[in-house]
């Protein structure tokens, strides 16, 4: 499935140049999909040349094209919305409609920045003196390395290359080993609406080896990574060493918090759709669920009740719910993490175990937990997948306060029918974002990110553009 891809430089598909590739694997059905290419150090220094001259040529590019060619993009995107979706469904595992999901959201992204393009705006500052003018203007900040995890390959990819190309930056993507078709794909996209040769660039192989190269160079001038904390962190301080610009959306560890006046129908619900999107593997996905006591009881039953109706099985089938965890790894640190969980003390209410029926693949059933206590492993180490510990608080300032008390900081989420805990809720969260009666946390228009461990700088939204340009001030005397 990948002979036709590659490396992409210089607007063309190229083997790696020593000829190697890597096996991608089918978390479903543990069958290899086939071999992609294996960047070399070789490769990787020919992108950055190509994403260099790319640059000069993007850069001069006037914003009404740059527009054009962005919208050709989101436009073809959802034509080939199958296609995209069933490289989703092979390579991560989610199920074919919640692939199709992503392929509309990613489309999204392109169409909003290629408005977005259009409204760089400037700005006049009244001189104090009589014969000078004070204007300020952006500039694009230069290459840009896209550092993208397996999760969500198309949205982020998506995320990181649409708000380059708005702001006039070349891009050079590196998506994960474990999902390269989908993002290949979508450059060969690019290519196909018009991006000029050198602007989009990618280098597909081992993720740890690239960024190091890319981020050593002095060609990147910015790096946008979505990924684990512990590994922004060596990247902000590789970073450092060039002074390069950053915006890291890291691990997330959300709290999911119940009043007792809110719809425990409407709760449940949007429980279960938050947390089992993608079997967990997201990192706003609710891992710490505090439910108000005197409706604890009836949240949890309804929870276990509607939870045991969702389907296992290989994404590609209409009726799955639930596909398998992506890696083998990640299943056994699951398997690890409810064993664990068991040990200090926790109850199993539903799950706890892998499905039976399944010979191969890396499935594991939704497991939901009561009898957790706030300093249980669980509730400080992400889980990444299908798992649900349950507790109860009594008051609103005890959840807030034991809801705030970690060190990531990425999204909340907050049920109610009462206008002052909405807003007093959202306003006391210590996280980047906050859904409340709803879901749906990530928009296109809207800015999406973190605080304290969990990154920083925002995608999405008005303000994502301004992480892609430098700023620049020009005092400007009338008289020579």
């Amino acid at each position: 499935m990948y002979e036709k891809y590659g490396q992409f430089i210089d607007g063309k598909w190229h083997k790696s140049s020593t000829g190697e590739t890597y096996e991608v694997i089918n978390p479903a059905n543990e069958e290899v999909i086939g071999k992609a290419s294996k960047a070399s150090s070789e490769d990787v220094d020919k992108a950055l040349l190509s994403a260099q001259k790319g640059l000069e040529v993007w850069k001069k590019t006037p914003p009404w094209q740059r527009a054009y060619i962005l919208r050709r993009i989101a436009d073809k995107m959802r034509e080939k919305q199958d296609i995209l979706a069933k490289w989703m469904t092979l390579e991560v595992g989610k199920p074919f409609a919640e692939a199709k999901g992503e392929v509309n959201g990613a489309a999204d992204i392109y169409e909003w920045n290629a408005e977005e393009t259009k409204r760089i705006y400037g700005q006049t500052v009244e001189s104090r003196f009589e014969d000078t003018r004070v204007h300020v203007y952006y500039q694009p900040v230069g290459v840009v390395a896209a550092l993208v995890p397996w999760n969500f390959p198309l949205v982020l990819s998506a995320r990181k290359i649409s708000t380059a190309l708005a702001a006039g930056c070349s891009v050079i993507v590196k998506p994960d080993v474990i999902t390269p078709g989908v993002v290949m794909e979508q450059v060969e996209i690019c290519r196909e609406c018009g991006v000029p040769p050198g602007v989009v660039n990618l280098l597909s192989g081992d993720p740890p080896s690239i960024a190091q190269q890319l981020i050593a160079s002095d060609i990147v001038k910015k790096i946008s990574i979505t990924g684990s904390s512990r590994v922004g962190k060596l990247i902000l301080k590789q970073a450092a060493d060039k002074v390069q610009r950053v915006t890291m959306e890291l691990s997330g560890h959300s709290p999911f918090i119940v009043f007792d006046d809110a719809d425990i129908k409407k709760a449940t619900d949007m429980a279960i759709a938050a947390k089992f999107r993608n079997n967990g593997q997201v990192c706003i996905s609710p891992n710490r669920f505090y439910i108000q006591e005197n409706k604890k009881d009836e949240f949890v039953n309804l929870f276990v009740e509607k939870t045991k109706k969702l389907k296992i099985g290989d994404g590609m089938d209409p009726s799955v719910q639930l596909g398998p965890l992506t890696t083998k790894k990640r299943l056994n640190e699951i398997e690890e993490l409810v064993e664990t969980t068991k040990k200090e003390g926790a109850k199993v209410l539903l799950g706890g175990k892998r499905p039976s029926g399944f010979n191969k693949g890396y499935f594991y059933e939704p497991t939901v937990f009561d009898n957790v206590k706030d300093d249980f492993t669980i509730m400080k180490v992400e889980p990444f997948g299908p798992l649900v510990p349950m507790l109860s608080f009594k008051s609103f300032d005890e959840v807030i306060e034991r809801a705030n008390n970690h060190e990531l900081g990425l999204s909340s989420y907050i049920c109610t029918n009462s206008m002052e805990k909405a807003h007093r809720a959202s306003e006391l969260m210590e996280t980047g974002t906050v859904a409340v009666n709803t879901p749906l946390v990530a928009l296109a228009e809207a800015p999406f990110g973190g605080i304290k461990q969990a990154g920083y700088g925002r995608e999405g939204g008005s303000m994502a553009i301004k992480d892609y340009l430098n700023v620049k001030y020009t005092h400007l005397g009338l008289k020579g």
